[in-house]
């Protein structure tokens, strides 16, 4: 997504935050499409300031079990949500005036999100986030499942969203839903600035730098292990926060 804004001081979880969600067809970037999404302004409170979400006909059929997930049936997009172009420009375009001062973006496993919004743009012919910011700079990236790993590399159990939530104390009423996932996303990140001061004090811009190293160490930790175990060929993808596009 390009250079990162970098006059940000610590105390990060303090400020405002700008948090992103989507519910899709599958978990492939590169095939899959957006269902649902969510735009979540949350203030320094940890109250939401503004919110926008989307219901949108991804133009091929939802899969049961992505529809037993987050609970949108084909025939519900089709009747119901946006043409899938115009949806996916108004979400790029949210996204861009929502940030346009520098607020971070959090979103929870960015590498897929972001990656997967991406691909939709180019797949639809609409300029993608990463090309749209002024010169070469653009928000920092906040995502909470890189930062626990990071924070609390040794702790066993699951890292979805809605373990990160039990685990920080923050609650998640309607998991699944992108308006309380991203919610959720945003407090939980804000809990983990709060309790690990290696994360919760470092500069907004350094933070960004320090996930991009991190996400990579643990896909290749990942790799290693799966390697190990069950997978003699496994790759992982180390790029963060948004995988490049290869033609």
């Amino acid at each position: 997504m390009g250079d990162r804004a970098g006059d940000w001081m610590g105390d990060w979880h303090g400020g405002p935050m700008v948090a992103f969600d989507l519910e899709t067809t599958g978990t492939d970037t590169e095939s899959d499409r957006i269902v649902t999404a969510a735009v979540v302004t949350v203030g320094p409170d940890g109250q939401v300031a503004r919110e926008r979400t989307w219901l949108v006909d991804p133009g091929v059929p939802i899969p049961e079990q992505a529809s037993a997930i987050h609970g949108i049936s084909t025939d519900h997009a089709r009747s119901r949500g946006m043409a899938a172009a115009p949806a996916i420009e108004e979400i790029t375009r949210t996204l861009v005036e929502a940030l346009s001062s520098g607020t971070p973006l959090v979103v929870m496993n960015a590498r897929y999100d972001l990656t997967l919004l991406d691909r939709e743009c180019r797949r639809h012919g609409i300029r993608p986030l990463g090309e749209r910011w002024p010169g070469t700079t653009a928000p920092p990236v906040i995502d909470p499942l890189v930062l626990d790993k990071h924070a609390d590399r040794y702790r066993k159990g699951r890292r979805t969203l809605q373990a990160l939530c039990e685990h920080y104390g923050v609650s998640l009423e309607a998991a699944h839903d992108a308006g309380a996932d991203a919610l959720a996303a945003a407090r939980a990140a804000r809990r983990m600035g709060a309790v690990h001061a290696a994360i919760g004090t470092v500069a907004l811009a350094d933070l960004h730098e320090l996930q991009i190293r991190a996400a990579a160490e643990q896909a290749a930790s990942l790799q290693s292990y799966l390697r190990r175990t069950s997978d003699p060929e496994a790759i992982v993808e180390r790029a963060w926060p948004v995988v490049p596009y290869r033609v």
